[in-house]
């Protein structure tokens, strides 16, 4: 399976921060946005990904994260010249994508949790139908909200209802057969003016093949789209790190432990870190007690 990242818009929510920078490159805590659904495609066992950003944008993607050899991974770009919806991805990416499956997600979202990396790995080895990691909320009407059977499989989704039929809604992370591509391209678009994502999982609900993981308690869903979300993540993100010791979204060290790379590899990445606390804590995983 392949994976997308999905980085374009142009982040008005997050003016005057967005000027002249994409979202996705503003940091969260210790390290830009974008490692955060990077590392989440990485613990997947997903090695082959596109990054689609905005023409602005692109070259500094590019320019930043390279492709991807470093990690052991490969990266690939595309253009989405306007915001036309989440699931004109699917579109822009098809060659990319080719004959197999393919996970969506979003570049503005972070996952973490106790037993993620399992959970993300088993969907990604699908080869039939499509799953969408929900997640409980207090406020669902903010969402794509799912209504769930006895046995938690799906009834129904609707977007941002006055009356939410559960708790439980879409986060920004999505595992598809090849049909998606085929769903997409058969798409009208919205009120809006966008190709919906909650159309393509309709599409696939209607063919009794669309799946919902339920993140349980232990694990967190941020989305980062507006000034008190991206500072909610930030402190997030220090409280556990500098608590636990344990770095989240860490791309090198998630390439070392998945054996992408190797010790010497690990040692020349940490290297350009200097002294600084990530250069510190890459170099840490070299010692003969390695972290947990």
């Amino acid at each position: 399976m392949k994976g997308i990242i999905l980085a374009g818009g142009s982040g008005t929510r997050l003016h005057p921060l967005t000027g002249v920078v994409s979202k996705q490159l503003l940091p969260v805590y210790d390290k830009p946005l974008i490692y955060y659904p990077l590392a989440t495609l990485m613990l997947a066992g997903i090695r082959d990904m596109l990054i689609i950003s905005t023409p602005r944008d692109l070259p500094r993607f590019r320019d930043f994260l390279g492709d991807g050899r470093r990690w052991g991974i490969e990266l690939s770009y595309a253009e989405q010249a306007r915001p036309e919806g989440i699931a004109q991805a699917f579109l822009i990416g098809e060659s990319f994508i080719g004959a197999g499956g393919v996970a969506l997600i979003l570049g503005d979202n972070i996952f973490y949790g106790d037993e993620l990396g399992t959970a993300l790995s088993r969907h990604a080895r699908q080869t039939e139908g499509a799953t969408v990691f929900a997640y409980h909320v207090r406020d669902p009407e903010r969402y794509g909200v799912l209504e769930l059977d006895e046995g938690n499989r799906v009834v129904s989704i609707e977007e941002k209802p006055a009356r939410p039929r559960s708790n439980y809604v879409v986060t920004g992370l999505y595992f598809y057969d090849n049909q998606v591509i085929d769903i997409a391209r058969g798409l009208s678009p919205s009120a809006r003016g966008e190709l919906e994502i909650t159309d393509v999982n309709a599409a696939y609900l209607r063919q009794g093949q669309l799946r919902a993981h339920l993140l349980s308690r232990g694990n967190a869903w941020l989305d980062t789209g507006t000034h008190q979300s991206l500072l909610e993540a930030a402190h997030f993100v220090s409280v556990v790190e500098r608590r636990q010791g344990l770095k989240i979204g860490c791309v090198e060290e998630i390439a070392y432990r998945l054996g992408y790379i190797d010790a010497d590899a690990l040692a020349r990445l940490a290297e350009p870190f200097g002294s600084s606390d990530y250069g510190r804590y890459l170099k840490t995983l070299l010692t003969p007690n390695p972290l947990p």
